[in-house]
C-alpha cells in the first residue's frame, strides 16, 4: 500500500464541486530558479448578510488575472469560491471586536486536473479604534516552503497596520523576484513611509526536502510513542482524525504528519482545516488525514467510523483507536524510530545535522 504513495491516482471527494487538499508530490517539493513565489494575494474579510451572520467574501485579490482562455477562468472562479471557505473554516458565528491575536496557518487545495495550491494565511485584526472584525491575508502559491511564506506573512501584517496601500509594492517586488534555488537568498526592496527603503532577505534552506513543513509543533505535542501509532496508521492508509482549536496547531500538526511518510505521500483525503460546513467528510468510506476544531469532538464521536485514530492534539492523546497500533511495525524498526525521536526530545527539539 505504501508503494502506491508514490503514484498520486487516488480519487477525491468531488474535486469539481469543492477543491479537496492533498499534500505536495515529491516532484512539487523540488522547485527550479526563476518561479513565481506566488499566484494570488487576497484579502477575505467577512461581511454581515440580511440574516445577521457574517460570511467570508473576498474583498481584494492581487493580481486580476485578464484575458483568460475559458477553462482558466473556470479553474480561477473554482479557486477564489474556495478560498474564503477555508480562510475562515470555523464557521459563520463572529462578532466584532476589539482585541484579536493574530494567527497562521495554512490549506491544500487540489483542482480537477490534479495540479495543488497552498493557501498561506494570517488572520488579524486591522488598525484602528473600536469593534472591528478580522480580516485574513492569503497567499496562493504552488511552491511549498512554510517558513519562507510565514516570514513574508509578517511583512505583509506589519504593513497591514500601516496602510493597505503598503503591501501592494511589496507584494509586486516580491512577484517580480524569481523564487531563490536551495540554500540562496533573494532580496526585496521595500519602501515604508517614515522608515525609508528595506530590504528584506527571504532565504531557503540548503537541504530543501522538507522545507515545506516544521516538525517542531508535531514533536512538542505528541509523544515519541504516539507519533509512532500515528506513522503506522497512516502506512496502513487508515482514516486520521486530529483535534486542536487552534487552526495554527491542526495545519501545522497534519503537514508534519503527512511529511513522516516521506519519500511517499499521503494519496487520498487531505484536509489539514476542515470547514464546518464540511464535516461531513469524516464520513466517506476511503482513507483520510482531516484537522477538525475541538468544539465539534461530539460531532465527530457521533460518526460511523471504521479503523480510525483520532488525535486530541491538545492533550497530547489517543481518544479511539483500531487497537492494533503497537503491532503494525516490526519491533526492531519501532524501537530504532522511538530512539531517534526520544533523542530529539532530549536535546530540546533542537534540529541537528543528525
Amino acid at each position: 500500500a505504501t508503494e502506491n504513495k508514490e503514484d498520486d491516482s487516488a480519487t477525491e471527494n468531488n474535486p469539481s464541486r469543492v477543491p479537496q487538499g492533498k499534500p505536495a508530490e515529491r516532484s512539487s517539493v523540488f522547485y527550479s530558479p526563476g518561479q513565481f513565489f506566488f499566484e494570488y494575494l487576497v484579502v477575505v474579510s467577512l461581511k454581515k448578510m440580511p440574516d445577521g451572520r457574517y460570511e467570508p467574501k473576498i474583498t481584494y485579490q492581487f493580481p486580476k488575472r485578464e484575458n483568460l482562455l475559458k477553462g482558466q477562468k473556470e479553474e480561477e472562479e473554482r479557486l477564489l469560491k474556495a478560498i474564503p471557505l477555508f480562510c475562515f473554516p470555523d464557521g459563520n458565528n463572529w462578532a466584532p471586536v476589539t482585541d484579536f491575536t493574530s494567527e497562521t496557518f495554512s490549506f491544500v487545495l487540489t483542482n480537477v486536473d490534479g495540479s495543488r495550491k497552498i493557501g498561506y494565511c494570517r488572520r488579524l485584526l486591522p488598525s484602528g479604534r473600536g469593534v472591528r472584525l478580522p480580516e485574513v491575508f492569503c497567499i496562493i502559491s504552488c511552491l511549498g516552503c512554510f517558513g519562507l511564506f510565514s516570514k513574508i506573512l509578517d511583512e505583509v501584517e506589519k504593513r497591514r497596520q500601516i496602510s493597505m496601500a503598503v503591501i501592494y509594492p511589496f507584494m509586486q517586488g516580491l512577484r517580480e523576484s524569481p523564487f531563490p534555488a536551495p540554500g540562496k537568498t533573494v532580496t526585496i526592496k521595500s519602501f515604508i513611509p517614515e522608515s525609508g527603503t528595506e530590504l528584506i532577505e527571504l532565504t531557503r534552506p540548503v537541504d530543501a526536502h522538507l522545507e515545506h513543513v516544521e516538525f517542531q509543533a508535531l514533536l512538542q505535542r505528541l509523544s515519541p510513542q504516539l507519533i509512532l501509532h500515528i506513522f503506522a496508521s497512516a502506512v496502513l492508509e487508515r482514516r486520521l482524525i486530529f483535534l486542536a482549536e487552534e487552526l495554527s496547531v491542526l495545519s501545522q500538526c497534519i503537514h508534519a504528519v503527512a511529511a513522516l511518510l516521506y519519500p511517499f505521500t499521503w494519496a487520498h483525503t487531505y484536509i489539514p482545516v476542515v470547514p464546518e460546513c464540511l464535516l461531513d467528510t469524516v464520513c466517506c468510506p476511503t482513507p483520510f488525514m482531516v484537522g477538525i476544531q475541538m468544539r465539534h469532538l461530539e460531532r465527530v464521536l457521533d460518526q460511523p467510523l471504521e479503523e480510525a485514530l483520532i488525535v486530541d492534539l491538545c492533550k497530547g492523546k489517543i481518544i479511539r483507536a483500531v487497537g492494533d497500533e503497537e503491532e503494525i511495525l516490526p519491533v526492531k524498526l519501532q524501537n530504532e524510530v522511538l530512539t531517534s525521536l526520544s533523542r530529539h526530545n532530549n536535546n530540546n527539539n533542537i534540529h541537528s545535522k543528525d
